[in-house]
């Protein structure tokens, strides 16, 4: 993967009087802090409430994942399961926090430097995830996030194509325009999972075509590039960013999301528009990459930053220096 050049000296004196960024944290919302803070509390009614007030579909699962990812929760959601038998909600929330528990285990690292023990704990939780989860997807048929859980949940068992794409396709039969569950079906069909560029950019594409203008969905094509792009050596990774046919992707998804009039900005807005800056600047294209920039608002999202570096808001800072933002 290249990196980029250091930033001449006009441009270091003008970043330097650039606003700071910032990492974001709980997608910038305070409802999204109340409920963490919640399930920091093992407070299960006022997670449940906090859950409850918002509709069950691509919105609420930027919540669960939230409570999913808070340390604690698996020693207090068995009680909430065994208080409330008949209700889908509990069953969720440890379905999500199983799955967060079992990449702690795992960890970060190649799946070659990972212990056997720790792929066994990985595994372990996993599967007792999606025993959660298809229990919670029986008790709300019409619900979609117990199908989108699964998807992480089955990447992560291996399941198999056949059976990822049948989960996918059940998240986009309750919620046609599921974000997250298309971003989780496109890491599904990249090559680092045992599909192929070309699948990776032909879904992106269609699933981006087949949403209204606006939509979020754009998001797709610019993390195809970025994810094509980190599957290069050094140097053709350059190369293939500043190809013509990549800029006029990534201008054509953008004109279609974060750049029309008609922009969703939900939950996930400034995740969307840190993708876009990051894939314009990497195709040199000044212009577009600038304009995205100004969309984050000097809010850095974690993700995509933290395929460049480990400290998202140095790679956010460079990046947008070399565009003159």
């Amino acid at each position: 993967m290249a990196l980029l050049r250091g930033a001449g000296p006009s441009l270091r004196r003008w970043a330097s009087r650039a606003p700071a960024p910032r990492l974001e944290k709980d997608f910038g919302d305070p409802v999204v802090t109340r409920i963490r803070e919640a399930a920091e509390a093992a407070d299960w009614p006022a997670v449940r409430d906090g859950l409850t007030a918002h509709p069950e579909n691509g919105d609420r699962s930027w919540l669960l994942w939230t409570v999913g990812d808070t340390a604690g929760v698996e020693r207090w959601i068995p009680d909430a399961i065994a208080a409330e038998p008949g209700s889908a909600l509990p069953l969720l929330v440890a379905g999500a926090r199983w799955i967060n528990w079992g990449w702690e285990a795992r960890t970060g690292a190649r799946a070659a430097d990972v212990s056997r023990e720790r792929f066994e704990v990985f595994h372990e939780r996993l599967r007792e995830a999606e025993g959660f989860l298809y229990r919670a997807a029986e008790l709300a048929p019409s619900w979609a996030s117990p199908w989108h859980f699964l998807q992480v949940s089955g990447r992560g068992l291996e399941v198999g194509r056949v059976v990822a794409r049948r989960r996918f396709e059940a998240v986009v039969r309750r919620d046609p325009y599921h974000l997250r569950a298309h971003q989780q079906q496109l890491q599904q069909v990249c090559e680092k999972w045992g599909g192929s560029h070309e699948e990776m950019h032909a879904f992106a594409r269609a699933s981006m075509l087949a949403a209204p203008e606006g939509s979020a969905l754009g998001q797709l094509v610019a993390l195809g590039h970025i994810e094509h792009w980190l599957a290069l050596g050094d140097g053709p990774d350059w190369l293939y960013m500043r190809r013509p046919e990549t800029a006029a992707s990534l201008l054509e998804a953008a004109e279609r999301s974060v750049l029309h009039p008609g922009a969703e900005r939900g939950r996930g807005w400034a995740q969307v528009c840190n993708s876009f800056a990051l894939a314009f600047s990497l195709a040199g294209e000044s212009e577009p990459a600038r304009r995205c920039f100004a969309l984050t608002q000097d809010t850095v999202t974690e993700f995509p930053w933290n395929y460049v570096n480990a400290d998202p808001v140095t790679a956010y800072r460079r990046h947008r220096s070399s565009v003159g933002a």
